[in-house]
């Protein structure tokens, strides 16, 4: 290459760069506007709140209490109401339905700005594991116009935290990986400690864990030694070995879950100690039982991939658009010609073409694995490797549910379904840098299609009023209600 073609191959780089930043810009600051919007318009507890927003506040009354999940969410969001109680906005909306007079903005900002920033840790994973722009960018959007990512960052709930702490514990490793030195192994260790802190958050927090230990596995098995000094960062797995991979990805993220109780522990000294906690927590769950009785938003794991059965976490009718919401007393249930609902729902057309996306590549992973059988295929490639990950880490954070017996819920996909995502990205980016046009305008139907759908379903994301009608409209089977 001549010294001009380098310095156009430069200047492009560098203005494609400009563009992808400037592409996450956009899609952040649509990311904290649809979130922060609102966020006091219900004046109540929805859903969890009832327990992670008492809780949290619990820590800052000093008053002692049992949870049924670990307390690391619990913490961010009692710092979240200690220091939102003290901004100068958000103030208009009070009650103190948590213990002590609490803003709505209070117990709820923390977790749309975390929210905010999971379609930006989803682009930036994407970059990683194949570096071109513009899959990221699509990656990013399609985690921007979830509708259930929105729903569950506007409330003081502890969904997000999981999965943020989950992705960035998985990109921390994969650039890891790429380095040498002390640096690696500081970047695996934070990696570590990460995980740690999202099994803290909730116990299926292990499943982002779970992930990493079938990629490591795998990369004992599938790739050759040989392959370990190339700069793929999951062939780059075979060089930790054992005894580390156990201190890293073992020891740490178990010491980090222990130490991260001590603080719960302290503001609960006639409580459970740590050991009786783990078990009343597990036979918590055990009790809860998986019959129609328990919830009526009860789903099986393997109807997650249609969304079969979204979660209603707020409903209420109003006589007008001035009329309080909600309502005391509450207008008797079909009375009220004006509905304010809260559906946790994914985007539908997202969530049904990344299943078809993530099946696919599932189909393709299998014939990768043949070819390498009859060694009629490469070892290894970029888009093997991603096929690989996104499997694998889709699968580790669906599959252990087929496991679990009692009541569990949409948002418990939340995890797998950035995989899912990350899958259909990666394929409508693929339609869209192709030279045939049919492809082309594929992708671009495909995006078009999700938008409309994100546009047509936000009054349900974002609880604004709609007539009967039109809540009718959005609630395609009967399921959905």
């Amino acid at each position: 290459m001549t010294e001009t073609e380098q310095a156009i191959a430069k200047k492009t780089h560098n203005q494609n760069w400009i563009w992808f930043v400037l592409g996450m810009m956009v899609i952040l600051g649509a990311s904290l506007g649809l979130r922060f919007w609102g966020l006091g318009r219900f004046n109540t507890l929805v859903f969890d709140e009832v327990y992670y927003a008492v809780f949290s506040n619990n820590y800052l009354i000093g008053k002692e209490f049992f949870n049924a999940h670990p307390p690391l969410s619990q913490y961010i969001i009692a710092f979240g109401m200690w220091l939102g109680s003290k901004l100068p906005i958000g103030q208009n909306t009070v009650n103190d339905l948590t213990g002590s007079w609490r803003s709505t903005f209070s117990y709820r900002w923390l977790n749309a700005l975390t929210g905010s920033f999971i379609p930006v840790v989803v682009g930036v994973i994407a970059y990683q594991l194949y570096p071109r722009g513009s899959f990221a960018l699509v990656a990013a959007l399609f985690a921007a116009l979830d509708g259930l990512f929105l729903v569950e960052s506007r409330y003081a709930l502890n969904n997000v935290y999981l999965v943020i702490l989950g992705l960035l514990g998985h990109l921390v490793l994969i650039l890891a990986l790429k380095t040498t030195g002390a640096k690696r192994w500081l970047q695996l260790a934070i990696s570590g400690i990460l995980l740690g802190a999202c099994i803290a958050i909730k116990w299926n927090g292990l499943w982002f864990l779970l992930g990493i230990y079938f990629l490591w596995f795998g990369a004992w098995i599938f790739v050759q030694e040989s392959s370990a000094s190339v700069k793929s960062p999951l062939a780059r797995l075979r060089q930790i070995n054992l005894w580390q991979f156990a201190g890293l990805f073992g020891i740490l993220p178990v010491l980090t879950y222990s130490l991260l109780w001590i603080p719960h522990l302290l503001m609960n000294p006639n409580q459970l100690n740590f050991w009786d906690s783990q078990r009343e927590i597990l036979s918590f769950h055990e009790r809860i039982g998986n019959t129609p009785d328990v919830h009526p938003y009860c789903s099986p794991w393997y109807s997650w991939l249609v969304m079969w059965r979204p979660v209603a976490y707020f409903y209420e009718t109003a006589l007008n658009l001035s009329d309080p919401v909600p309502r005391k007393p509450p207008l008797e249930p079909g009375t009220g010609p004006v509905v304010y609902a809260v559906h946790a729902m994914g985007n539908p057309f997202l969530w049904w073409l990344s299943t078809a996306a993530i099946l696919l590549l599932i189909v393709y992973l299998g014939k990768l694995l043949w070819d390498r059988f009859k060694q009629t295929g490469q070892s290894r490639s970029p888009e093997g490797e991603l096929v690989v990950y996104l499997v694998v880490n889709w699968a580790a954070n669906l599959l252990p549910w087929a496991r679990v017996n009692r009541c569990i819920f949409l948002y418990h996909y939340m995890g797998a379904s950035v995989f899912a995502g990350l899958a259909l990205a990666w394929i409508v980016d693929r339609w869209l840098q192709s030279g045939s046009f049919a492809q082309r305008l594929s992708g671009t139907i495909v995006i078009t299609g999700i938008v409309i759908a994100f546009l047509f379903w936000l009054p349900v994301y974002l609880g604004l009023p709609l007539s009967v009608p039109e809540y009718q409209l959005r609630m395609w089977f009967r399921n959905w209600i």
